[in-house]
């Protein structure tokens, strides 16, 4: 944004960048744990053309970075090759964890009636051990038990079996293998004992273990779609229809994927408008919570920018598009949410590696528990169940998802603030910063000059906004905008010319009359503490306007609490030293610098990087976007025009500034909640894995801590969507 009159209409050129490889997304319905990350993302990356492949396992999902010649049947059929089935994520689709999870009800259902059953007959075989029951009705119950248990497990157990199986075909092991192996053997171990004659089996453990697991996994699925994304809350407010109007006028109704550049959409009151256009027709109010976090309704009228997923208050309105429902703001928004929570951070990668460890090495223990019970002279049936309790409880699922799930979380409290994470690391990076430096114009201030003195007259003010209605420079908005609010009726000449870097002019047939700088209207320079704009008419009379551009309403407020939280607040502007000691001193800065250039900017945030300090950069993404880059953590207020473009890790909806400090204080809690759920998980760990081998864990008891684990964690990340951490009300 120009901070300055010697940048006045001067258009930055805009630097396109070459074509990026697109963004593929699938879900990826039988993933479910660490090793399954791991084998997912390799599947994948070896396909020539694919540069990065990155798993969720909380959402799910699969986003891969390829060439546009790599279309996503290849990534389906590469995966299916693995032993896993993806479909495509389509706009609109949301997450499939949903319908997975309510699959898994009915076979609950079954494996909880069957354990109970088969429990009722195991009290009493219990109770009567010890002579009460003859050998023939205990035989009787057992054989009731594995009528009960046997085809209970051949249906609930199959999300486990057909998991197991397809990952055997494509030649590698996920966690559902060893839990396939648990049930199985005690089910295979426990009819074995059945038709000898035995007392001990374990139809009771097998069934239970399968409830406890189906249960587990419900749960822990039922919690991940209530902890997930703000991406699935966009998705959800995109409309699926709307009204085209053809030359005629006459209307058709079809999808908004249809609607294309150009066309004329008619949105009636209450409609959520169903493309990003200017009004062609009509005036009226617009709800754009959505968009901007803004509870209060804009007025706009013909020539105003719209956004599709707005709702249409009052009069009914004509927009012509402006672009495709894939290219709209709320689909930028779209992908922008879910690119941050399918992108792993350091921390995320970290769980990723350990947990692909498990794999084999769930199994190894498995089979040293059973070589080492055998050769300490125990049954094989006791070695056999020492070794089926560590199959089970070695699942790394909550190792799996310990950062995934705070990571989402996070970012969907954030979005309920008006908060876009853009990359995930991001949260890590902010969490570590003490820091804050601030850019001055449509930062700290609202970005919005509005006239509020000078020299003039009405006549004049008349004569200079029929100059400013032909340039798009804010002094020159400013202008037209007081015009306008005074009711003054300015024509716009067409024969209006602009200079960049000093001001617009018109010949008329008394002479030349000029708006601009100083040195453009032939004036003399006055004090810089405050932004002037010179007008010259004909004959030669100089007039001057004055502007201001205030501070966001809660700016002092925002700043304050940076303080008190032990931050170092600074302000860096380009513009000159006048307003923006004014500036800083409204807004409780004290160290304050002006008039730097881009480059002094990055500069500056290069000596505080090597004085040790973790820098917060807020800028407004366009002049600011090399020190956007430079600071260690950065954040930019969202435009239309260069959202999609910003270098910034957030993007902040709305005009207030109180995000700047709520994210820092989420990101803080994210870190803590992240380190917790890697303590839960290891000590989980660490516990009950050498009580397994020494045979101190029975089956059922490794399946309730198996699934308590994954629970456990993933609630403890839900805690960050409604814990109280004294943010901005």
């Amino acid at each position: 944004m120009a901070e300055t009159l010697t940048g006045y209409g001067a258009v930055a050129p805009v630097t396109r960048p070459q074509e990026e490889p697109r963004a593929a997304t699938l879900v990826v319905e039988n993933m479910h744990c660490g090793g399954c990350i791991a084998s997912v993302e390799a599947a994948v990356s070896t396909i020539p053309g694919v540069k990065s492949a990155r798993a969720n396992l909380s959402l799910k999902r699969l986003t891969a970075q390829c060439d546009h010649s790599v279309s996503s049947q290849d990534l389906i059929d590469a995966l299916k090759r693995a032993g896993f089935s993806a479909t495509e994520l389509a706009d609109g689709a949301g997450n499939k964890t949903t319908t997975t999870g309510y699959d898994l009800v009915p076979r609950l259902g079954v494996a909880a009636f069957a354990a109970m059953n088969v429990m009722l007959l195991s009290v009493s075989v219990w109770s009567g051990a010890e002579g009460d029951m003859s050998p023939a009705v205990r035989e009787l119950f057992h054989w009731l038990s594995a009528l009960i248990t046997v085809p209970a497990v051949a249906y609930a157990g199959q999300p486990f079996f057909h998991s197991a199986l397809q990952a055997l075909k494509g030649g590698r092991l996920n966690m559902d293998v060893p839990i396939s192996l648990g049930v199985l053997l005690a089910t295979a171990m426990s009819l074995f004992q059945t038709a000898k004659g035995t007392h001990h089996v374990y139809f009771d453990a097998a069934i239970t273990l399968l409830a406890f697991l189906l249960f587990g996994r419900l749960l822990d699925q039922l919690i991940r779609k209530k902890a997930e994304g703000a991406a699935a809350n966009l998705l959800g407010s995109r409309i699926t229809t709307a009204t085209v109007l053809d030359e005629n006028g006459h209307q058709r109704r079809c999808t908004v994927s249809e609607v294309r550049q150009g066309d004329r959409v008619f949105c009636a009151p209450g409609d959520h408008i169903a493309a990003d256009g200017v009004i062609e027709r009509g005036a009226s109010e617009l709800d754009e919570s959505l968009i901007s976090g803004e509870t209060t309704p804009r007025n706009v009228t013909e020539g105003d920018q719209v956004y599709a997923g707005t709702t249409n208050l009052s009069r009914p309105l004509t927009i012509r598009a402006t672009a495709k429902d894939s290219g709209s703001l709320i689909a930028q928004l779209t992908r922008m949410m879910e690119a941050a929570e399918q992108n792993k951070s350091r921390y995320v990668r970290l769980a990723d590696r350990a947990a692909q460890l498990y794999a084999p090495l769930v199994h190894i223990l498995g089979l040293v528990t059973f070589a080492g019970w055998m050769l300490a002279g125990q049954s094989w049936e006791a070695a056999l169940t020492a070794a089926i309790a560590v199959l089970i409880i070695t699942c790394p699922c909550a190792l799996a998802l310990a950062v995934p799930a705070v990571q989402v979380a996070a970012s969907g409290r954030l979005f309920s603030r008006g908060i876009l994470l853009k990359r995930p690391d991001g949260l890590e990076r902010l969490a570590e910063v003490d820091t804050v430096v601030f850019d001055k114009t449509g930062t700290l201030t609202r970005g919005e000059l509005q006239l509020d003195g000078g020299n003039y007259t009405q006549e004049v003010l008349a004569a200079a906004a029929a100059l400013a209605g032909s340039s798009r420079h804010p002094y020159a908005r400013a202008i037209t905008a007081a015009a306008q609010t005074q009711g003054l009726s300015a024509v716009v000449d067409a024969g209006v010319t602009e200079t960049p870097g000093f001001g617009l002019e018109r010949e008329t047939a008394a002479g030349v009359e000029r708006l601009g700088s100083a040195e453009w209207a032939g004036a003399t320079q006055e004090c810089d503490t405050v932004a002037r704009l010179y007008y010259r008419d004909a004959a030669g009379n100089i007039s001057t306007f004055t502007f201001a551009d205030d501070l966001r309403d809660d700016a002092d407020q925002t700043v304050s609490r940076l303080l008190a939280a032990g931050l170092d607040v600074q302000l860096l502007s380009g513009d000159r030293p006048g307003p923006v000691r004014e500036i800083a001193g409204k807004a409780g800065i004290a160290d304050w610098m002006a008039g730097c250039k881009p480059d002094e900017k990055v500069e500056h945030l290069a000596r505080l990087r090597d004085a040790g300090k973790k820098t917060l950069m807020a800028g407004d993404g366009l002049n600011d976007s090399p020190a956007l880059t430079a600071a260690h953590a950065s954040m930019s207020p969202s435009t239309a025009a260069d959202i999609a473009q910003t270098a910034a890790d957030v993007i902040v909806l709305g005009r207030s500034l109180a995000p700047v400090a709520d994210t820092l204080i989420v990101a803080k809690a994210a870190k803590r909640l992240a380190m917790e759920n890697f303590a839960l998980a290891i000590t989980y760990n660490a516990i009950f894995v050498p009580l397994a081998m020494a045979g101190l864990v029975t089956p059922l008891i490794a399946a309730v801590a198996m699934s308590l684990s994954s629970i456990t964690v993933t609630a403890n990340a839900l805690r960050l969507k409604y814990q109280n951490l004294g943010m901005s009300s």
